[in-house]
């Protein structure tokens, strides 16, 4: 019995404190809804005279982000909503059409407008039921220092005076009350238009999504498997042979030192240059593995130090900032190597650049050279690897390489922690 009243006191006091959390999480989503919903606003007010049609595509990506951010927040509280969205297309035109063609976006705005009013509203309040109780509560220790026309409770109520005071600590306790008792059903009002507007619709068929990603799990297993194999050719074909090379070449020196010390000398020699190329590529694999020169100079020095290891001159852009699972920029990296040697060997290109920049959740890579052009992603140039790394993230990547030139590579990665 004891326990079971432990447990009650105990959910007594989680309760308001998880609801207050909700409607202050709430309240910073319902502030932002506000904002994209007055830039939403003025967006269309432009495209009524003719130009604001271009910002139409970025205006609609806010909404996206803010929609996805409070898709994260509830299912931090509850069940899991999923973003019923594709990763964003490359381009003005097509960011626009994919954007008038998906049903979600009718969606979100329907739950931007809504959150930024009442869920405002719901988050202010709940933000000030705790001010207002320990102002309330807290004003009989400090009222004696004001002048006594100045005592006032939080609702214009004069607390001069033992009568003042009890009328102040109660309106505490009346707050405090409030927050106990409405604050959990005022956190779920307040995210109940979330849960229905923002998750998938139920006439959404969602197999083609589970279809893509267990597409994506199998390519990133398929290339899992690939890289170990790689990495045990290496030590197997390479980093083995030169270490046999050494113990054999120690054995002759060791055989040789009471007979021919030149002989053992020479031995000593060539064991010592085969160790020092077995050393390299071991070296070599591990840095094929993660890079060292992520860690110690982060993606945009890693980066500036693979465009200057090119054999084209290339110029890097980087504006990343933050924090990103290590994964992620392993995966820019690879990607980034794998351009520039392609550029290297099959581009003739005169010139490249690489621009590397980060959103709140989302890091956008952009190689392009002034080459011949014609890139085949069919045609063994290391571009169905690059997919593949980019998809088994989620990830998109846009290839675009006419004859003649020039080649762009896009790709856009989540980097969500």
């Amino acid at each position: 019995m004891a326990d079971g009243n432990d447990g009650a006191l105990r959910r007594a006091l989680r309760d308001p404190i998880e609801a207050l959390a909700r409607l202050v999480g709430g309240l910073g989503t319902a502030t932002l809804a506000l904002l994209t919903a007055l830039v939403l606003i003025v967006v269309g007010v432009l495209c009524l005279v003719g130009v604001g049609l271009p910002l139409l595509p970025w205006a609609l990506a806010a909404v996206r982000a803010v929609a996805d951010r409070e898709r994260e927040r509830l299912s931090r509280w509850g069940e899991e909503i999923i973003s019923p969205y594709d990763a964003w297309p490359s381009g003005w035109s097509a960011r626009l059409r994919a954007a008038a063609r998906d049903p979600a976006t009718t969606r979100d705005l329907r739950w931007l407008f809504t959150h930024a009013v009442f869920g405002l509203v719901l988050g202010l309040f709940g933000a000030l039921l705790p001010l207002l109780a320990i102002e309330d509560l807290t004003r009989p220790l400090y009222s004696w220092a004001l002048p006594p026309g100045e005592v006032t409770t939080s609702v214009g109520i004069s607390a001069g005076g033992w009568t003042g005071m009890v009328s102040s600590v109660s309106l505490g306790a009346g707050w405090v009350a409030i927050l106990v008792g409405l604050g959990p059903a005022m956190a779920r009002l307040q995210a109940r238009p979330g849960r229905r507007l923002l998750a998938p619709h139920p006439s959404i068929d969602l197999s083609a999504r589970v279809a893509e990603l267990t597409a994506t799990r199998a390519a990133a297993l398929d290339a899992h498997t690939a890289e170990l194999r790689r990495i045990e050719r290496s030590l197997h074909d390479g980093t083995q042979n030169r270490l046999v090379g050494v113990v054999v070449l120690l054995g002759a020196a060791r055989r040789a030192l009471k007979n021919d010390p030149a002989l053992a000398d020479g031995a000593l020699e060539q064991a010592q240059s085969a160790a020092e190329q077995a050393l390299a590529e071991l070296r070599a694999v591990v840095r094929g593995i993660l890079p060292p020169v992520l860690e110690q100079r982060g993606l945009g020095g890693a980066l500036a130090a693979l465009a200057a290891g090119c054999a084209v001159p290339c110029r890097v852009s980087a504006d990343v900032h933050g924090s990103r699972p290590a994964s992620v920029d392993a995966t820019a990296y690879f990607v980034v190597a794998e351009a520039l040697t392609n550029i290297s060997k099959h581009s003739h290109a005169r010139h490249a650049t690489v621009e590397v920049r980060q959103t709140r959740d989302r890091l956008f890579l952009r190689v392009e050279d002034d080459g011949r052009g014609g890139a085949d992603e069919n045609a063994g140039s290391g571009v169905v690897g690059i997919r593949r790394r980019v998809e088994a993230h989620d990830g998109h990547m846009t290839l675009t390489s006419p004859p003649g030139g020039p080649t762009v590579l896009e790709v856009e990665l989540p980097c969500v922690l």
